[in-house]
């Protein structure tokens, strides 16, 4: 079954609501012919594998390709100017693939196998059922729950108005443990299992649980009569399911030289089963690739680069913090890379970087990355850098976010024994050779830069707020470039984050920089004329090709200076409804302020 989800490709074509809920499913299996062998009942699981996000997926869904506050590229999306209007479509307003599952659960039986046989495939089912109202609620808020198939002729149910979020969210519970009590104790890094649904429990019910505690203000619109009681039942739902998982030991972190265990997770060509709980595989033999050598390599893809603000996030290798060194904000490349956290060597370009297979060292490419801060993270060797040409697997679910995910959830609810950070994000902390988190210390010396972005939670009266500030470190470090960035943002109500300008690398202003300080000029800034060229270095003409803050003063480089951002604090926590469903549904309500 690995070739199939490897070479699996969604067939169902995006429609509304009342368009496909009255079809069969276009893998032509009818009702009463359906399910008859165990193979049967796999090939149509296998089919949902299309659920999962893709490598370079559009927003916020690509696995790789986050943008956000974390990548900065050439352009922003909508979601980042606050350019949205409300859309007559949306694809992500799509009810295809829960059409197919309850179909499944609603045939299953009539090919009168024994339970022991249908349980782990049902099992499947609901967490591809979870999975999806995850995600639509993630967007949406409110959502019509849908458990059968829909004949043409209901028209009580085609014409469904939204449930409450809590009806919605207490159903995917309920999906989720079924799924965890049947589905198969197999592991595979290709294949979903009991293990996979527990890590999408711990997700959903962290999101959950924190969307709940953030958005529980009474005058917020998106709450739904939140309280502290039902966030923190969520919360502990978290907890609990990490801590299983945890002690199965069925998982472990990645290991290695500290100097190169992290990248290396993300380099290898198959995926490592003690760290990755799912991921998205590829294969040269079998012609399916992504695009990420190319994606980061090259100037054709809006030229990503890491952040400013979460570069200065990564703490001094010694564990003091960077941002608490004087003048941190001037010091140049070379010098500001020096003695951080390996994790930072290992996302980005720094002085010494070779290629996987290679031995030239070399410095980041300005005609590839916007900000300078040039991405390595799941970069392989030089062979795969062509246009579709990398086939490096993407993790899904992998055991670093269950430990993050029970370390917030723990210090959420107020936990104040040390052991649930040694147990959890000091493993992370150890892989790399950082010291370890104290949560005593971490909360009588909050960081003023986390805390100055932070508003939100710093406002709070939470007594872990210090430590709860560092973990938000440690999950935005951890997990960069794998998708995560959207939903924490909303979930922690931080979207007016997204308002900040983007910045890059300080320059003093116009000069020749040698990057690496390996003797070699990498790239010049320029003002008036281009001066001669040289081969290996970039030209930036100052003002034109590159903006800095305080223009021939210098400063840190400004991306998209004249592309405003307004985050709409009461409307864009959620997507807006298609105005075509609220059309031919006229019980379907249009979000808040939309």
């Amino acid at each position: 079954m690995k070739k199939l989800f490897i070479i699996f490709s969604a067939s169902i074509l995006l429609a509304s609501c009342s368009k496909f809920l009255d079809r069969e499913p276009l893998t032509q299996i009818s009702p009463d012919n359906a399910f008859s062998s165990e193979s049967e009942l796999k090939l149509y699981i296998q089919s949902f594998y299309g659920m999962f996000p893709s490598a370079d997926g559009g927003f916020p869904w690509g696995i790789y390709n986050e943008t956000i506050d974390n990548i900065v590229l050439t352009s922003l999306t909508p979601q980042l100017t606050g350019d949205r209007v409300a859309p007559v479509t949306d694809g992500n307003w799509s009810w295809g693939n829960l059409r197919n599952i309850n179909f499944f659960l609603q045939n299953y039986t009539k090919g009168h196998l024994p339970d022991n046989i249908t349980a782990p495939y049902v099992g499947a089912a609901r967490f591809f059922r979870a999975y999806f109202y995850f995600n639509m609620v993630a967007l949406y808020g409110d959502v019509p729950w849908i458990s059968t198939v829909i004949d043409a002729n209901d028209s009580v149910l085609l014409h469904k108005p939204r449930d409450p979020r809590k009806l919605v969210m207490d159903s995917v519970l309920s999906d989720l443990d079924y799924a965890v009590a049947h589905m198969t104790a197999t592991k595979a890094a290709d294949q979903v299992s009991k293990w996979t649904a527990m890590a999408l429990k711990a997700r959903v019910c962290l999101f959950e649980g924190t969307f709940r505690k953030y958005h529980g203000d009474g005058g917020d619109p998106f709450n739904e009569g939140f309280t502290a009681g039902d966030a923190n039942t969520w919360l502990q739902r978290c907890a609990d399911i990490c801590d299983t998982l945890m002690k199965s030991n069925m998982y472990k972190l990645h290991t290695g030289v500290p100097a190169a265990a992290y990248g290396e997770l993300f380099s290898q060509q198959s995926p490592d089963p003690n760290e990755y709980i799912l991921a998205r595989t590829y294969s040269a033999g079998l012609s399916v690739f992504h695009n990420l050598n190319y994606y980061t390599v090259s100037p054709s893809y809006g030229k990503p680069g890491l952040e400013k603000n979460l570069v200065n996030s990564y703490l001094m290798k010694d564990g003091s913090r960077f941002t608490d060194i004087p003048g941190y904000d001037t010091i140049t490349f070379f010098n500001e890379v020096q003695n951080r956290d390996p994790r930072l060597s290992q996302t980005i370009r720094t002085p010494g970087y070779t290629r996987i297979g290679a031995t030239q060292p070399l410095a980041p490419d300005f005609s590839a990355t916007v900000t300078g801060y040039q991405l390595t993270k799941f970069v392989s060797d030089p062979s795969q850098d062509a246009n579709q040409r990398s086939v490096t697997p993407l993790p899904i679910f992998r055991y670093g976010e269950v430990l993050l995910n029970y370390a917030e959830a723990m210090a959420e609810l107020g936990s104040t024994d040390q052991s649930f950070l040694d147990r959890s994000i000091n493993l992370l902390r150890g892989r790399v050779g950082m010291p370890s988190l104290n949560l005593a210390t971490a909360n009588a010396d909050p960081d003023p830069y986390l805390a100055d972005q932070d508003s939100v939670l710093w406002n709070s009266t939470n007594p872990n707020k210090g430590v709860l500030l560092e973990i938000r470190r440690e999950r935005r470090i951890e997990l960069v470039m794998e998708s995560f960035r959207w939903n924490d943002l909303m979930r922690w109500k931080e979207g007016y984050l997204l308002r900040k300008q983007f910045k890059g690398m300080y320059f003093p202003g116009a000069g020749s920089y040698d990057l690496d300080m390996n003797g070699k000029i990498d790239v010049v800034i320029y003002e008036g004329t281009k001066p001669p060229t040289q081969n290996g270095v970039v030209y930036l003409k100052l003002g034109s090709d590159v903006d800095l803050e305080n223009g021939t003063a210098g400063g840190n480089i400004v991306v998209n200076r004249k592309i405003g951002k307004n985050w709409q604090e009461n409307r864009d926590y959620l997507f807006p409804i298609p105005l075509q469903e609220i059309l031919l549904n006229p019980t379907i309500t249009q979000n808040p302020n939309w």
